[in-house]
Protein backbone atom coordinates (compact mmCIF):
# COMPACT_ATOMS: atom_id res chain seq x y z
CA UNK A 1 0.00 0.00 0.00
CA UNK A 2 1.35 3.41 -1.00
CA UNK A 3 0.23 6.65 0.65
CA UNK A 4 1.24 9.86 -1.15
CA UNK A 5 0.49 13.00 0.84
CA UNK A 6 1.18 16.70 1.11
CA UNK A 7 4.22 17.69 3.17
CA UNK A 8 2.39 19.96 5.64
CA UNK A 9 0.53 19.19 8.86
CA UNK A 10 -2.77 18.60 7.08
CA UNK A 11 -1.20 16.14 4.67
CA UNK A 12 0.71 14.35 7.43
CA UNK A 13 -2.32 13.97 9.72
CA UNK A 14 -4.44 12.88 6.73
CA UNK A 15 -1.90 10.15 6.02
CA UNK A 16 -1.88 9.04 9.67
CA UNK A 17 -5.70 8.92 9.75
CA UNK A 18 -5.83 6.87 6.53
CA UNK A 19 -3.21 4.38 7.73
CA UNK A 20 -4.96 3.97 11.10
CA UNK A 21 -8.43 3.67 9.54
CA UNK A 22 -7.25 0.94 7.16
CA UNK A 23 -5.29 -0.83 9.90
CA UNK A 24 -2.18 -0.88 7.73
CA UNK A 25 0.99 -2.51 8.98
CA UNK A 26 2.70 -2.81 5.59
CA UNK A 27 2.75 0.58 3.87
CA UNK A 28 5.01 3.22 2.37
CA UNK A 29 4.25 6.92 2.75
CA UNK A 30 5.97 9.54 0.61
CA UNK A 31 5.65 13.21 -0.36
CA UNK A 32 6.39 14.86 -3.72
CA UNK A 33 9.43 17.16 -3.96
CA UNK A 34 8.76 19.88 -1.39
CA UNK A 35 7.45 23.03 -3.00
CA UNK A 36 6.81 21.31 -6.34
CA UNK A 37 3.31 20.16 -7.23
CA UNK A 38 4.32 17.23 -9.42
CA UNK A 39 5.21 13.56 -9.19
CA UNK A 40 8.95 13.09 -9.66
CA UNK A 41 10.71 9.87 -10.67
CA UNK A 42 10.80 8.61 -7.08
CA UNK A 43 7.04 8.95 -6.65
CA UNK A 44 6.34 7.36 -10.02
CA UNK A 45 8.61 4.40 -9.22
CA UNK A 46 6.73 3.76 -5.97
CA UNK A 47 3.41 3.94 -7.82
CA UNK A 48 4.64 1.31 -10.30
CA UNK A 49 5.54 -1.01 -7.42
CA UNK A 50 2.37 -0.47 -5.36
CA UNK A 51 -0.73 -2.66 -5.28
CA UNK A 52 -2.99 0.24 -4.29
CA UNK A 53 -2.41 3.98 -3.94
CA UNK A 54 -3.93 6.63 -1.68
CA UNK A 55 -3.26 10.26 -2.64
CA UNK A 56 -4.10 12.80 0.06
CA UNK A 57 -4.28 16.60 0.21
CA UNK A 58 -2.51 17.05 -3.13
CA UNK A 59 -4.32 19.13 -5.73
CA UNK A 60 -2.74 17.23 -8.61
CA UNK A 61 -5.60 15.93 -10.77
CA UNK A 62 -3.39 16.15 -13.87
CA UNK A 63 -0.92 13.68 -12.33
CA UNK A 64 -3.65 11.38 -11.02
CA UNK A 65 -5.18 11.07 -14.51
CA UNK A 66 -2.10 9.08 -15.53
CA UNK A 67 -2.00 6.67 -12.57
CA UNK A 68 -2.56 3.09 -13.73
CA UNK A 69 -3.10 1.53 -10.29
CA UNK A 70 -6.22 1.24 -8.14
CA UNK A 71 -6.22 4.68 -6.52
CA UNK A 72 -8.23 6.62 -3.93
CA UNK A 73 -7.74 10.38 -4.26
CA UNK A 74 -8.94 12.34 -1.20
CA UNK A 75 -8.79 16.13 -1.24
CA UNK A 76 -10.62 19.33 -0.33
CA UNK A 77 -9.35 21.76 -2.98
CA UNK A 78 -11.33 23.12 -5.89
CA UNK A 79 -10.48 20.85 -8.84
CA UNK A 80 -11.83 19.19 -11.94
CA UNK A 81 -13.43 15.76 -12.02
CA UNK A 82 -10.90 13.01 -12.73
CA UNK A 83 -11.77 10.84 -15.73
CA UNK A 84 -9.37 7.98 -14.98
CA UNK A 85 -11.62 4.93 -14.23
CA UNK A 86 -8.99 3.49 -11.86
CA UNK A 87 -9.31 6.50 -9.55
CA UNK A 88 -11.96 6.99 -6.89
CA UNK A 89 -12.11 10.73 -6.21
CA UNK A 90 -13.34 11.77 -2.76
CA UNK A 91 -13.88 15.52 -2.59
CA UNK A 92 -16.90 17.17 -0.92
CA UNK A 93 -16.67 20.18 -3.23
CA UNK A 94 -17.30 17.96 -6.25
CA UNK A 95 -20.32 16.52 -4.46
CA UNK A 96 -21.61 20.07 -3.88
CA UNK A 97 -21.33 19.70 -0.13
CA UNK A 98 -20.67 22.69 2.11
CA UNK A 99 -16.95 23.37 1.80
CA UNK A 100 -16.92 25.18 5.16
CA UNK A 101 -17.64 21.87 6.85
CA UNK A 102 -14.41 20.49 5.36
CA UNK A 103 -11.68 23.06 6.12
CA UNK A 104 -8.93 20.52 5.66
CA UNK A 105 -8.16 17.21 4.00
CA UNK A 106 -8.00 15.66 7.46
CA UNK A 107 -11.71 16.42 7.91
CA UNK A 108 -12.50 14.81 4.54
CA UNK A 109 -10.44 11.72 5.44
CA UNK A 110 -12.10 11.47 8.86
CA UNK A 111 -15.55 11.79 7.32
CA UNK A 112 -14.72 9.22 4.63
CA UNK A 113 -13.48 6.60 7.10
CA UNK A 114 -15.70 7.63 10.05
CA UNK A 115 -12.58 8.06 12.16
CA UNK A 116 -12.33 11.29 14.12
CA UNK A 117 -9.59 12.13 16.62
CA UNK A 118 -7.17 14.90 17.56
CA UNK A 119 -5.29 14.41 14.26
CA UNK A 120 -8.43 15.52 12.41
CA UNK A 121 -8.38 18.80 14.34
CA UNK A 122 -4.65 19.30 13.99
CA UNK A 123 -4.95 19.11 10.19
CA UNK A 124 -7.62 21.82 10.26
CA UNK A 125 -5.48 24.05 12.50
CA UNK A 126 -2.62 23.52 10.08
CA UNK A 127 -4.68 24.67 7.12
CA UNK A 128 -6.74 27.57 8.51
CA UNK A 129 -5.05 28.48 11.80
CA UNK A 130 -7.13 30.13 14.52
CA UNK A 131 -10.27 29.93 12.37
CA UNK A 132 -10.29 26.18 13.03
CA UNK A 133 -11.16 26.86 16.66
CA UNK A 134 -14.46 28.39 15.54
CA UNK A 135 -15.51 24.87 14.52
CA UNK A 136 -16.87 23.15 17.68
CA UNK A 137 -15.59 19.72 16.61
CA UNK A 138 -12.01 21.02 16.49
CA UNK A 139 -11.94 21.89 20.18
CA UNK A 140 -13.87 18.77 21.19
CA UNK A 141 -11.35 16.49 19.50
CA UNK A 142 -8.32 18.35 20.83
CA UNK A 143 -9.67 17.98 24.36
CA UNK A 144 -9.71 14.18 23.98
CA UNK A 145 -5.92 14.35 24.04
CA UNK A 146 -5.77 17.21 26.53
CA UNK A 147 -4.45 19.71 23.99
CA UNK A 148 -4.98 23.46 24.31
CA UNK A 149 -5.33 25.89 21.41
CA UNK A 150 -1.78 27.13 21.91
CA UNK A 151 -0.41 23.60 21.99
CA UNK A 152 -2.19 22.76 18.75
CA UNK A 153 -0.77 25.87 17.07
CA UNK A 154 2.71 25.01 18.36
CA UNK A 155 2.42 21.43 17.09
CA UNK A 156 1.57 22.73 13.62
CA UNK A 157 4.70 24.90 13.69
CA UNK A 158 6.81 21.95 14.79
CA UNK A 159 5.45 19.55 12.16
CA UNK A 160 5.63 22.17 9.41
CA UNK A 161 9.26 22.88 10.33
CA UNK A 162 10.20 19.77 8.35
CA UNK A 163 9.01 21.15 5.02
CA UNK A 164 10.16 24.68 5.81
CA UNK A 165 13.70 23.32 6.22
CA UNK A 166 13.09 21.41 2.95
CA UNK A 167 13.67 18.02 4.61
CA UNK A 168 11.62 15.60 2.53
CA UNK A 169 12.55 12.48 4.51
CA UNK A 170 11.67 14.20 7.81
CA UNK A 171 8.26 15.20 6.44
CA UNK A 172 7.68 11.54 5.60
CA UNK A 173 8.94 10.32 8.97
CA UNK A 174 6.50 12.70 10.68
CA UNK A 175 3.63 10.35 9.77
CA UNK A 176 5.24 7.50 11.72
CA UNK A 177 5.80 9.82 14.69
CA UNK A 178 2.18 11.00 14.70
CA UNK A 179 0.98 7.39 14.46
CA UNK A 180 3.13 6.09 17.31
CA UNK A 181 3.56 8.91 19.83
CA UNK A 182 1.09 10.99 21.84
CA UNK A 183 0.79 14.50 20.44
CA UNK A 184 1.70 15.92 23.87
CA UNK A 185 4.99 14.05 23.64
CA UNK A 186 5.70 15.47 20.17
CA UNK A 187 5.63 18.96 21.66
CA UNK A 188 9.00 18.02 23.16
CA UNK A 189 10.46 16.27 20.11
CA UNK A 190 13.98 17.68 19.97
CA UNK A 191 14.69 17.62 16.19
CA UNK A 192 11.52 19.63 15.49
CA UNK A 193 12.27 22.08 18.30
CA UNK A 194 15.76 22.69 16.86
CA UNK A 195 14.24 23.21 13.40
CA UNK A 196 11.80 25.76 14.74
CA UNK A 197 14.45 27.65 16.69
CA UNK A 198 16.64 27.95 13.60
CA UNK A 199 13.69 29.02 11.44
CA UNK A 200 12.63 31.70 13.92
CA UNK A 201 16.20 32.97 14.23
CA UNK A 202 16.53 33.21 10.45
CA UNK A 203 13.21 35.06 10.07
CA UNK A 204 14.21 37.54 12.78
CA UNK A 205 17.52 38.23 11.04
CA UNK A 206 15.82 38.71 7.66
CA UNK A 207 13.22 41.12 9.06
CA UNK A 208 15.97 43.29 10.56
CA UNK A 209 16.97 44.38 7.05
CA UNK A 210 13.76 45.93 5.69
CA UNK A 211 13.79 48.88 3.28
CA UNK A 212 10.54 50.81 2.97
CA UNK A 213 9.18 52.76 -0.03
CA UNK A 214 5.66 54.20 0.00
CA UNK A 215 4.74 51.94 2.94
CA UNK A 216 5.79 48.81 1.04
CA UNK A 217 8.53 46.69 2.64
CA UNK A 218 11.33 45.50 0.35
CA UNK A 219 13.21 42.55 1.82
CA UNK A 220 16.16 40.61 0.37
CA UNK A 221 18.04 37.65 1.82
CA UNK A 222 19.57 34.26 0.94
CA UNK A 223 18.46 31.06 2.65
CA UNK A 224 17.72 27.40 1.84
CA UNK A 225 14.65 27.58 4.11
CA UNK A 226 11.19 27.91 2.57
CA UNK A 227 10.27 30.90 4.75
CA UNK A 228 9.45 33.50 2.12
CA UNK A 229 5.66 33.47 2.60
CA UNK A 230 6.07 33.65 6.40
CA UNK A 231 8.28 36.72 6.05
CA UNK A 232 5.77 38.45 3.77
CA UNK A 233 2.86 37.64 6.11
CA UNK A 234 4.75 38.95 9.13
CA UNK A 235 5.64 42.17 7.31
CA UNK A 236 2.03 42.83 6.25
CA UNK A 237 -0.08 41.19 8.95
CA UNK A 238 2.07 41.78 12.05
CA UNK A 239 4.29 44.75 11.21
CA UNK A 240 1.52 46.65 9.41
CA UNK A 241 3.10 47.43 6.03
CA UNK A 242 0.72 47.90 3.10
CA UNK A 243 2.73 45.40 1.10
CA UNK A 244 5.90 43.33 1.06
CA UNK A 245 8.15 42.43 -1.86
CA UNK A 246 10.38 39.62 -0.59
CA UNK A 247 13.29 38.21 -2.60
CA UNK A 248 15.32 35.13 -1.66
CA UNK A 249 18.38 35.37 -3.91
CA UNK A 250 19.57 31.82 -3.26
CA UNK A 251 16.99 29.07 -2.77
CA UNK A 252 18.42 25.70 -3.80
CA UNK A 253 20.16 27.14 -6.90
CA UNK A 254 17.08 29.23 -7.80
CA UNK A 255 15.64 32.57 -6.74
CA UNK A 256 12.27 33.11 -5.05
CA UNK A 257 10.07 36.19 -5.04
CA UNK A 258 6.89 36.67 -3.04
CA UNK A 259 4.72 39.80 -3.19
CA UNK A 260 1.88 40.22 -0.67
CA UNK A 261 -0.39 43.24 -0.24
CA UNK A 262 -2.85 44.31 2.45
CA UNK A 263 -6.61 44.53 1.75
CA UNK A 264 -6.19 48.33 1.45
CA UNK A 265 -4.15 47.90 -1.74
CA UNK A 266 -6.33 45.30 -3.49
CA UNK A 267 -8.25 47.97 -5.41
CA UNK A 268 -5.06 49.80 -6.35
CA UNK A 269 -2.78 46.91 -7.34
CA UNK A 270 -3.84 44.42 -9.99
CA UNK A 271 -1.91 41.41 -8.71
CA UNK A 272 -3.43 39.07 -11.28
CA UNK A 273 -2.32 41.51 -13.97
CA UNK A 274 1.28 41.39 -12.69
CA UNK A 275 1.12 37.59 -12.65
CA UNK A 276 -0.01 37.62 -16.27
CA UNK A 277 2.84 39.94 -17.27
CA UNK A 278 5.31 37.50 -15.70
CA UNK A 279 3.64 34.54 -17.41
CA UNK A 280 3.88 36.37 -20.75
CA UNK A 281 7.62 36.60 -20.16
CA UNK A 282 7.81 32.84 -19.65
CA UNK A 283 7.85 32.74 -15.84
CA UNK A 284 5.89 30.12 -13.90
CA UNK A 285 4.18 32.66 -11.64
CA UNK A 286 1.07 32.06 -9.58
CA UNK A 287 -1.08 33.55 -6.86
CA UNK A 288 -4.33 35.43 -6.35
CA UNK A 289 -5.66 38.93 -5.74
CA UNK A 290 -3.41 39.65 -2.75
CA UNK A 291 -0.36 37.51 -3.33
CA UNK A 292 2.14 36.53 -6.04
CA UNK A 293 4.75 33.80 -5.87
CA UNK A 294 7.47 32.79 -8.32
CA UNK A 295 10.60 30.60 -8.40
CA UNK A 296 13.00 31.31 -11.25
CA UNK A 297 16.59 31.27 -12.49
CA UNK A 298 18.99 33.54 -10.61
CA UNK A 299 20.16 35.24 -13.80
CA UNK A 300 16.64 36.70 -14.22
CA UNK A 301 16.42 38.41 -10.83
CA UNK A 302 16.89 41.90 -12.29
CA UNK A 303 14.20 41.19 -14.90
CA UNK A 304 11.63 40.11 -12.30
CA UNK A 305 12.44 43.01 -9.98
CA UNK A 306 12.19 45.37 -12.93
CA UNK A 307 8.65 44.19 -13.70
CA UNK A 308 7.53 44.55 -10.06
CA UNK A 309 9.25 47.91 -9.49
CA UNK A 310 8.10 49.23 -12.87
CA UNK A 311 4.49 48.43 -12.02
CA UNK A 312 4.74 50.03 -8.55
CA UNK A 313 6.40 53.15 -10.01
CA UNK A 314 3.46 53.60 -12.38
CA UNK A 315 0.90 53.85 -9.56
Amino acid sequence: MLVIHHWDTDGITSAALTIKALGLDDFINIVPPIGEFRFDGRVKKHIEEAEKVYILDLNLPQEVEDVEKDTVFIDHHLQKKIKNPKVRQVNPILERMNGKEFPSASFVVSNHFSLWNSWSSLGAVGDIGNKAFEIPKTLELLKTEGLTKNEALKLVQLIDSNYITMDRSAAEKAVELVLNRPLKELLEYEPWIKNLEEIERTIKDVLSGIEVKNDIAFIEYSSPFNIISKIARKAVWEMGYNGAVVLNRSFHEKAQLYFRISPDLKEKIDMEGIIQILKNRGFNAGGKSEVLGIIFEKNRIDEVLGIINGYLASL
